[in-house]
């Protein structure tokens, strides 16, 4: 008890930092309060954010040109852009930007924003930025495939005829947020397009702007005056960083927090019986799944990729360590996606993975290691997965890291096996196929670095069938074709596919209006009242 009541004086404390008066067991009316995990935050800057929840945090803080209805994706509406128009030929699209819009500096959004932001990101390169270059755009031609055509227009040209709705879905992603030019060049430095300066700081138009990041500490959000849409209730939103579940709840008892963001289970069913709190939940996009370095001479094995498919106890995982947080489910698209494949063709069988280990020459087994995320529910998914797996002989060593560290350790591709989740960039099934099943260049040098490069997988003709069904006009041919991706994956793939999220906090009984989105940048506190 001593060691809790120390914890809840540290992060109060840490709460004091931005908050005067503390009002104890009641925060500020005006103010909500979110404990989560923010371990994995790199960046800032939409040019480089591909995490969890600098996603969130951007979602809220940036506007692109256009979004959709969480509850329906199919309903795409205008945000920057007021309309659009696809050329007859399908090699472009040209928005017509909404008239008297300011960034949170004050400043107008215009075209050149637009095209700044976009052309921005294509040269950077930085992680998310395949997105956009999957169009057929690059550093040395994207000043002429995304032009300004008029002090409110832009031209967004496309190297093939796209399915338009896949185009306007990328360009939901968080790359494709419009970033405010005339503040971030104020602060350019050796032609690095502010990017130095943007990874810590903010030039956006959405509702709440980002007045401070402290790494594995706490992120402040306030309220963008300058906001052209309705005004927020909440006049700040912070984000403290306490990934211990037990924490985060014994807050929430308290109610020096409003929402608790990463439960587990046992303290979410402890949670349903408190009438001052409540659960909320959305279905997810996101899936849990190993990746199995293939530079590694025992995991390029193909018996031993399969072998390690049926040493993961899915039901169990399922059952108790993330009940009611997932579903099991096997295949690199979410259900709700076109085209997901809904078949679980493995489950723990250690005799049927001894086989097949024998069948590649290991029968005693061998020695791997994991790097896995320092949280809970991730820590208890790696040790469950450890236990099965030493039942056939294979020891695994966990690698315990924050956030950045593992995440920077997989992208360079040095690791073993990586316990990761993945979550769509936008609402597409190529989002997912373009990073499980596609990888043009395995070389350690690529511009193109999707999951399947991170994990060595060289799959050329794989890669031509992911090319092919992104261009297939009949909704009903490119389902057949991702099923069929799909299954050829689920056998040969260096990824075991385990779970897909279901996303569950817990809050205070007054707070109403927060959104669950498919995705993490679909996630809304705009709207929350208390």
């Amino acid at each position: 008890m001593l060691h809790s009541r120390r914890l809840l004086a540290a992060t109060v404390a840490a709460f004091a930092l931005f908050s005067a008066p503390v009002v104890y067991a009641e925060t500020p009316a005006d103010t909500l309060i979110q404990a989560w995990a923010i371990d994995d935050i790199i960046s800032l800057d939409p040019a480089e954010i591909f995490e969890f929840t600098a996603s969130e945090i951007a979602g809220n803080a940036y506007e692109g040109l256009i979004g959709y209805d969480p509850a329906d994706v199919s309903k795409i509406f205008g945000k920057v852009a007021e309309s659009w128009e696809v050329a007859p030929d399908g090699l472009s699209i040209t928005f017509k930007i909404k008239p008297g819009r300011t960034f949170a500096s004050g400043n107008p959004i215009t075209a050149e924003d637009v095209v700044f932001s976009l052309t921005r990101a294509v040269k950077l390169d930085k992680s998310p930025a395949f997105i956009l270059t999957q169009f057929g755009l690059n550093a040395a031609n994207v000043d002429e495939m995304v032009v300004a055509t008029g002090p409110d227009t832009v031209q967004f040209k496309m190297d093939k005829a796209y399915a338009p709705t896949l185009v306007l879905y990328c360009l939901t992603a968080t790359v494709g947020f419009v970033v405010d030019k005339k503040l971030v060049m104020e602060h350019e430095v050796d032609g690095d397009f502010g990017y130095n300066w943007l990874k810590t700081n903010y030039a956006g138009s959405g509702p709440f702007s980002i007045r401070e990041w402290r790494a594995n500490e706490v992120v402040v959000m306030e309220r963008n005056a300058n906001y052209s849409g309705d005004a927020p209730a909440m006049a700040r939103v912070i984000y403290r960083h306490i990934p211990e579940g037990a924490t985060q709840r014994l807050l929430l008892e308290q109610g020096d927090i409003d929402i608790a963001r990463s439960l587990t289970a046992e303290e979410l069913d402890a949670v349903r019986a408190n009438a001052d709190l409540k659960i909320q939940e959305g279905p997810k996009g996101s899936i849990y799944y190993l990746g199995l370095n293939q530079k590694n001479e025992f995991l390029s094995k193909p018996e031993v990729r399969q072998a390690m498919k049926y040493l993961v106890d899915y039901a169990a995982i399922s059952d108790t360590i993330m009940k009611g947080k997932v579903n099991v489910h096997q295949a690199f698209l979410p259900i709700g996606f076109l085209g997901a494949l809904d078949e679980t063709p493995f489950s723990l069988d250690v005799a049927k993975a001894k086989e097949l280990l024998t069948a590649a020459g290991l029968p005693d087994g061998f020695t791997i290691t994991m790097d896995t995320r320092n949280t809970p529910e991730i820590t208890g998914i790696a040790q469950a997965i450890q236990q099965t797996m030493a039942e056939a002989g294979v020891k695994m060593e966990l690698i315990p890291g924050d956030g950045q560290q593992t995440l920077t350790k997989y992208r360079a591709r040095n690791h073993d096996i990586y316990i990761g989740r993945w979550g769509p960039d936008y609402q597409d099934p190529h989002t997912n196929a373009d990073t499980f099943a596609r990888n043009p260049d395995n070389a350690d040098d690529a511009t193109s670095k999707p999951l399947a490069w991170r994990n060595a997988w060289d799959i050329p003709e794989m890669t031509k069938k992911a090319d092919a069904a992104v261009l297939e006009a009949d909704p009903a041919k490119r389902a057949e074709m991702y099923i069929e991706l799909q299954k050829e994956s689920q056998q040969t793939s260096p990824f075991v596919i385990m779970f897909q999220e279901i996303e569950v906090s817990a809050m205070r009984s007054n707070v109403n209006g927060f959104i669950v989105g498919p995705s993490f940048n679909d996630n809304s506190f705009a709207h929350v009242t208390k």
